[in-house]
């Protein structure tokens, strides 16, 4: 992620075959998976649930990159593990690893982005002992309206940053106690028609029409032995702040939403050819209107939510690995009433109640030491969030009602994947079909209110989404340094009355060739490359979508690490959209309002470890 030479999180993970993206600009970007975004994805935290109005294109994620390992992808239905909202898929990113024992170490990150004159600084200490350890980190990203293609910058798709994360824990022979701070804050400039006229020059500074964002997140992480047994516990608090700010004085929306999960799993005695776990999970969450505003297009709403699980893992003969697991969950939304009665912004109140009953089954069979195949049913739901049932107001360029008689939706998934890993070859080709009944959806009435603007409203519909990934690796025998690497994704996704569905991306190729080797003289793990990504055209849009040319995209980057004065140094530069291609990307929504992705991006990076 770090020398992929974009600034946008979500984007370096579109390399993953099946993992796509809906972008408004560099400063939101939320994860397709499978065809399925928003609320049908879920992101988490180093484990916990991200809850800062997360169910809209134009909600950015709110995690600050410079702090993550790695990130864990979970394609298809994973409600058993998760709950409600991981019926597509789930991402979840995981912070760095402690300080190896009785050291204190740090890195200082920095990276210019030419495109939107954009920079990032990150700085972050930790240290351990024996038994305790701790560490901080602090990030500031800055962006100027972003360029398209061709060199014509957008209008107010400027966007400022600020991250702050600390940690401390206490590890032990038979527990290991970790608690966590994180904030994220964000000014992120809306590019609405209304602003065009108005910003003239590009520039970083937010004035008007602005999203004004404050996340914070505590959570702590323990885990206890007793005896053969294991008991972990996560428990998390967090509260987001949503402004928006259009061109009076106070904000036009203030809202915030307090959310308490929890997590609790007992695993049972196991063998090295079973594993037994019961556990259960819960959130309790609240929003509230602040100052009362002039815009509250969501009422004050208490939400609630439990479920207990059960998962068995078995192997059999040392091949045959299955896995089976079931779940229930209880799900009350509790809205009150807002407004005058009569009028058109009025919410009335209401209680819904919702319960489901969820399982999976896989199964791996390692066929041979480099071939596996793996097989999973799972059967997966997600309520209706407190937008799609009580929304009233503008949203975005569009008025939206909401819907108080949707149903949850209920995902069937079944997929299959074969994986081969040979000495100089390797390669995996998955496929799946996914039913959903009750599928939520938002489209146009044909209506407008008094000030032109066309109501969208939310619906229900059954639906299917089916599709596949491949990708392959080949390192050159004899010049093992030397690999080229090739994907391919592919998802339809239609209603069961013909219409298709919204935010399905084209079908897309890519190939990437690489050159790495250990050391070369002072270079460290040096490595060049190059990648091509050729996206079809995508002409099954959804009613309120148009179809979407192909296109053609270039990007290549180096980088390497070097000793100076005994600290580890890496450099890095890349180049995305090496031709400055103008191009729509089917999930960009601001597509709609003419505006292309973004054009050439040169990216420079430079990170200094020291202490190690």
């Amino acid at each position: 992620m770090l020398f992929s030479g974009t600034p946008n999180l979500m984007e370096s993970l579109t390399f993953v075959p099946g993992v796509d993206m809906i972008s408004k600009g560099m400063g939101i970007s939320k994860p397709v998976i499978r065809g399925l975004s928003m609320n049908d994805v879920l992101v988490l935290n180093n484990g916990v649930r991200i809850e800062n109005y997360q169910f809209s294109e134009n909600h950015p994620l709110g995690i600050d990159d410079n702090n993550i390992d790695r990130v864990e992808i979970i394609k298809g239905p994973a409600s058993m593990l998760y709950g409600s909202d991981a019926i597509g898929g789930v991402l979840n990113f995981i912070k760095e690893s402690p300080a190896p024992i009785n050291k204190l170490v740090g890195e200082y990150h920095t990276q210019f982005f030419s495109n939107t004159l954009g920079v990032t600084n990150s700085l972050g200490l930790k240290g351990a002992s024996k038994h305790f350890f701790g560490g901080v980190r602090a990030t500031n990203k800055s962006h100027s309206d972003y360029k398209q293609g061709g060199g014509t910058f957008v209008p107010n798709s400027r966007f400022n940053e600020w991250a702050f994360n600390a940690n401390a824990g206490y590890t032990g022979k038979r527990s290991l106690f970790k608690i966590n701070y994180d904030y994220f804050g964000q000014k992120l400039g809306m590019s609405v028609p209304a602003v065009v006229p108005i910003i003239t020059e590009q520039g970083r500074k937010t004035k008007i029409w602005y999203q004004d964002l404050e996340h914070h997140l505590v959570s702590s992480q323990n885990r206890i032995l007793f005896g053969q047994f294991k008991w972990e516990t996560n428990i998390a608090w967090q509260t987001a702040l949503r402004k928006l700010r259009t061109t009076i004085a106070d904000p036009a929306v203030e809202m915030r939403l307090n959310t308490l999960t929890y997590d609790s799993k007992l695993y049972f005695p196991s063998s090295n050819n079973a594993e037994y776990i019961i556990g259960i999970q819960g959130m309790s969450q609240t929003n509230r209107n602040q100052h009362n505003r002039v815009s509250q297009f969501l009422p004050d709403a208490n939400v609630d939510n439990i479920g207990t699980m059960a998962l068995a893992q078995y192997t059999f003969f040392s091949k045959l690995k299955l896995q089976a697991g079931v779940r229930y969950d209880t799900y009350r939304t509790k809205a009150y009433s807002m407004g005058t009665e009569g009028t058109a912004n009025y919410h009335a109140s209401f209680s819904k109640r919702f319960t489901s009953f969820n399982a999976s089954l896989g199964a791996n069979y390692s066929l041979t030491n480099q071939i596996i195949l793996r097989t999973n049913f799972a059967k997966a739901y997600r309520v209706p969030n407190l937008s799609e049932l009580t929304s009233n107001g503008l949203h975005g360029n569009r008025y939206e009602l909401g819907n108080n008689a949707l149903t949850p939706q209920n995902a069937y998934e079944a997929d299959a994947s074969m994986h081969y890993n040979g000495e100089y070859i390797s390669f995996e080709i998955a496929g799946f079909y996914n039913y959903i009944d009750n599928y939520i959806y938002i489209s146009p009435t044909g209506n407008k209110n008094a000030n032109g603007l066309l109501y969208y409203q939310f619906s229900q519909s059954n639906a299917k989404l089916f599709g596949g990934e491949a990708r392959a690796e080949y390192r050159f025998k004899g010049l093992q340094w030397l690999s080229v690497e090739g994907a391919y994704s592919t998802v339809t996704g239609k209603q069961f009355n013909g219409n298709n569905l919204p935010f399905i991306p084209a079908q897309k190729v890519r190939a990437k060739l690489k050159a790495e080797k250990d050391r070369i003289g002072v270079l460290i793990s040096p490595n060049v490359w190059f990648v091509a990504l050729k996206a079809f055209n995508q002409d099954h849009p959804s009613l309120y979508e148009t179809s979407t040319d192909g296109y053609t995209l270039c990007d290549a980057g180096i980088n390497s690490g070097l000793r100076v004065c005994n600290q580890l140094v890496n450099l890095g530069l890349s180049i995305n959209n090496i031709f400055d291609t103008k191009y729509y990307d089917h999930l960009s929504t601001l597509k709609a309002v003419n505006i292309y992705n973004p054009g050439r991006n040169i990216s420079l990076t430079l990170t200094i470890h020291f202490g190690n």
